[in-house]
């Protein structure tokens, strides 16, 4: 912990380096990736403050949309789409995902029930195929597709895709190797970018 307050110390200390973030914020991206602490979105893609606009959730899963009973992911993507007009949003699963890795593995999770629970928003299945492979990297890129669907189905990303004025795209990222992929629709395949 030591090394991360030594580092919150430091990073104060050129307050020049961060006045126009005051001003407000304009992202144009929303990126939706996992919690894993070896996902950093602004490693993966450069991006500084202010830049991107970020919803990590366990497995990057994306509920159901439920007007009635509004979740704090569905709060994010729409403030980000409708408020912030962002005109990109990446759903970046990864490599070795302990989320998706339960499920393909059907892994008993009674001891964490709230994981359990939440692990259940992941429907439909991201497949078995490759159970054994410590990646689960067909199973992760499934599931991004399946996440890219349901998202779609969200009110204002569905009316501003009808519109023209949003793209959403999957990748997925190899954490062993910091290689990222994105599915092509042409070629139904996660390639590199």
């Amino acid at each position: 912990m030591q090394p991360l307050i030594d580092h919150a110390r430091a990073h104060g200390q050129r307050p020049e380096d961060f006045s126009r973030l005051a001003e407000g914020q304009s992202p144009q991206v929303l990126f939706i990736t996992c919690s894993d602490s070896r996902v950093v979105p602004a490693l993966i893609t450069g991006a500084r403050p202010g830049e991107l606009f970020e919803l990590r959730t366990a497995g990057n899963i994306v509920p159901p949309y439920a007007s009635e009973h509004p979740t704090s992911e569905a709060a994010t993507i729409e403030y980000a789409v409708e408020v912030l007009g962002v005109r990109d949003v990446v759903v970046c699963g990864h490599s070795h995902c302990g989320a998706v890795g339960a499920l393909v593995r059907g892994d008993d999770l009674t001891a964490v029930p709230a994981v359990r629970d939440w692990l259940a928003h992941a429907a439909p299945h991201p497949g078995a195929s490759d159970a054994d492979d410590p990646a689960v990297a067909q199973a992760v890129q499934n599931h991004v597709l399946a996440q890219l669907l349901r998202l779609r189905s969200y009110p204002c990303v569905e009316q501003r895709l009808a519109a023209g004025l949003l793209r959403v795209h999957g990748w997925y990222y190899e954490v062993h190797t910091g290689a990222v992929r994105e599915h092509r629709a042409a070629t139904d395949s996660f390639e590199a970018l």
